[in-house]
């Protein structure tokens, strides 16, 4: 269908060519000042099966809509839109193998595929250097890649309603990530290493299979939202679970690290020294033990901002240890390690 400039709505740069049954974009009534004027393009809810190459003729597009199509590819000539800076492709028929080769190359800022057809979060996505959000929801993603610590400009991901069920701790190297959405997904865990986003102010986990939490996350300081409805902590826990004895070089380190008994670069060889170094220390306030390799853990409940009290994962250096994180729930009011977090911390806790 051929479109003309009476055809293309209000200017100011903006092009809405969204509901008109389009099947294909002919630009040729559209004159050539008028193109290079365009910044944002709509071609939303069309009959689209392809992003048509005569888009690539807005040279100075920044902003792009093409949702709600049949869209299964996007062809090459996209990577030709330098000045491209947000891409809308919700509700297509796109996968892992609709995206050119080069597209990782592109300038985009904001990149929503949600409500496709996506297995795998497609390497060219992380490859985007300046993505600040990226949106694929309600799609069919199994897991999520390691390789998305190169997204490195990422504040906001979704990756609600997939298949997903673990996070990967390649995640926490995103330094700048704010907002990170894994709702309705399969995940059964949260690994400490998400204590590293310094920057996250809400998090969003319901309607997930989580049982625990880290104790560590209790030190995201800018937390904000912490969404857990639906998930089996709310209604089921874990008091106790399997202990390994420790090894005779644990003993053998333990018994150095508790009674400080001193040590020398040429008292021990250099795997030792390393080894001694990677001793924690055991968090009950009344124990003065450490733990290597082998450690008791317990769930200890914490009170979120005086209403709720939420399981998180606890560390203890053997199971005789005077534990902080007692089967009784009320026992925990009277620890003194970290037993509940301000009100002004973290604003929402959203389990219902």
């Amino acid at each position: 269908m051929e479109i003309d400039d009476g055809a293309a709505g209000p200017g100011d740069g903006v092009l809405d060519f969204s509901r008109l049954s389009l099947n294909s974009l002919s630009v040729d009534g559209i004159s050539e000042e008028r193109r290079r004027d365009t910044t944002q393009l709509y071609l939303n809810y069309n009959r689209l099966a392809s992003l048509p190459s005569s888009v690539c003729l807005f040279s100075n597009l920044e902003f792009l809509d093409v949702s709600n199509n049949g869209l299964s590819v996007l062809c090459e000539d996209v990577t030709r839109l330098v000045k491209l800076r947000t891409l809308i492709a919700k509700n297509n028929r796109l996968d892992e193998f609709s995206l050119p080769k080069d597209f990782g190359s592109m300038q985009l800022e904001v990149l929503n595929f949600s409500g496709n057809r996506f297995e795998e979060i497609p390497l060219q996505c992380v490859k985007l250097r300046r993505l600040q959000s990226l949106s694929l929801g309600g799609n069919r993603l199994k897991s999520i890649p390691a390789e998305i610590e190169d997204a490195t400009s990422l504040e906001l991901l979704y990756l609600g309603g997939n298949l997903i069920t673990a996070i990967p701790p390649e995640l926490a190297n995103l330094r700048y990530l704010s907002y990170l959405v894994l709702c309705d997904n399969r995940i059964q865990s949260v690994p400490p290493q998400l204590t590293r986003l310094h920057s996250l102010r809400s998090l969003s986990l319901h309607n997930n299979l989580l049982t625990y939490l880290p104790r560590e996350i209790l030190s995201l300081v800018h937390l904000q939202e912490l969404s857990l409805r639906g998930n089996p902590l709310v209604v089921r826990f874990v008091k106790e679970m399997t202990y390994d004895t420790p090894s005779l070089l644990e003993l053998a380190g333990r018994t150095i690290k508790s009674r400080n008994i001193p040590y020398s670069p040429r008292d021990l060889p250099s795997h030792l020294l390393h080894y001694l170094d990677l001793a924690s220390k055991c968090p009950n306030p009344k124990c003065a033990g450490v733990y290597f390799d082998s450690c008791v853990r317990h769930i200890k409940f914490v009170d979120f901002c005086g209403k709720y009290r939420l399981p998180l994962m606890h560390y203890l250096c053997s199971p005789e240890c005077t534990s902080p994180c007692s089967s009784n729930p009320q026992s925990d009011a009277e620890s003194e390690d970290e037993s509940s977090v301000p009100a002004d911390r973290l604003q929402r806790v959203l389990l219902g």
